[in-house]
């Protein structure tokens, strides 16, 4: 049975608290259900928002139309196989719980992403990454509702066009609606333990055998000392992406600015460090009446003092701009808006 709400308040329903109203709003838990709220909004002409885990979105203002959570639950193991044991994941499930759940199974892969918040339906549309770790790297499918056409699609990894915070359906937003997710782990741990941080943290432990779990436990604690927890300091995580320019004028700003970070990608491009860029420009711990930067980590806003989505969005120009006017480099806000 599909059940609609009207004018429900959506502070609860994303990780930055911010106030605002969906003028009608459905908690879907199956394919079904889906359908159903599909039909009804094309029916009544409500514009559809999707909605996972509300980790990574701003919202504007209130919501017209149709607000979709997607509420699907249900994790399995398809196949153990010689190359690797294949899971399936309900795009409502908790990113972290999976994460967990694998690791009880004695799976290894997910460990660098521990912590990450969301749902898994989400994962891919992001490509989420932590810690030397990408999705695209541990993915084997994904079925999605094409709204379009109304039918349900299977995507493999090629098809979705993964690309550094971005996928297929980031850049056809609105389209597809990710059902599930398959993933491919191993059941014997190849730790990737290379990012400087958790280098450090994995050397200090003294362990020479690979343990996909300490793996986790150590990215929990690392991103425990830096990143916010949304529950007590409301907050979407990296506000902005780390910049990707070309060699020349990665060449003309290390002149410039010899400490600054730079890491050369495939093709060419030199990755910046957007959250070094913006910690030297004094951003850092900055409070803009009820918003603000972490004092930890300078690439999560946080919203502390229940701040509109126009006062986040407006901070957040704020450090684009002087950022762009001190370097040269235009950041790029990760989370999208909705609403307003």
């Amino acid at each position: 049975m599909l059940t609609v709400e009207s004018g429900v308040g959506l502070q609860p329903f994303n990780s930055m608290a911010i106030k605002a109203r969906a003028e009608h709003l459905v908690r879907v838990q199956s394919d079904a259900q889906l359908r159903q709220a599909l039909e009804l909004a094309q029916a009544s002409g409500w514009p559809v928002t999707l909605l996972g885990g509300g980790s990574n979105v701003v919202l504007a203002g209130d919501v017209a139309g149709l607000v979709v959570v997607m509420c699907s639950r249900g994790r399995r193991v398809l196949a153990r196989e010689p190359h690797g044991v294949l899971i399936e994941a309900e795009a409502g499930e908790n990113w972290h719980q999976l994460v967990c759940w694998t690791l009880d199974l004695g799976l290894a892969g997910l460990e660098n992403l521990s912590l990450i918040p969301g749902t898994a339906g989400a994962a891919p549309v992001q490509n989420i990454g932590a810690y030397g770790v990408e999705v695209r790297e541990l993915f084997d499918s994904l079925d999605a509702l094409d709204r379009e056409t109304g039918e349900i699609r299977s995507f493999s990894l090629q098809e979705c066009a993964f690309a550094y915070r971005d996928s297929l359906f980031k850049r056809a937003a609105g389209r597809y609606v990710i059902l599930r997710i398959r993933l491919c782990l191993q059941s014997r741990p190849c730790l990737r333990v290379d990012y400087a941080p958790l280098a450090a943290a994995w050397q200090a432990t003294g362990l020479t055998r690979a343990d996909a779990r300490v793996v986790a436990e150590l990215v929990m604690s690392i991103r425990r000392s830096k990143l916010p927890d949304p529950a007590l300091i409301p907050n979407a995580g990296s506000f902005f992406k780390n910049p990707l320019v070309s060699a020349r004028v990665a060449d003309e700003l290390a002149a410039r600015f010899p400490t600054m970070p730079q890491f050369p990608q495939e093709g060419g491009e030199v990755k910046l460090a957007a959250g070094w860029l913006i910690d030297q420009a004094g951003w850092k711990g900055f409070r803009d009446g009820p918003v603000g930067v972490h004092r930890e980590q300078a690439l999560v806003l946080v919203n502390p003092g229940g701040g509109t989505g126009a006062q986040v969005l407006g901070l957040a120009e704020k450090i684009r701009q002087d950022v762009l006017q001190r370097y040269g480099v235009l950041l790029e806000q990760e989370p999208p808006v909705v609403g307003g």
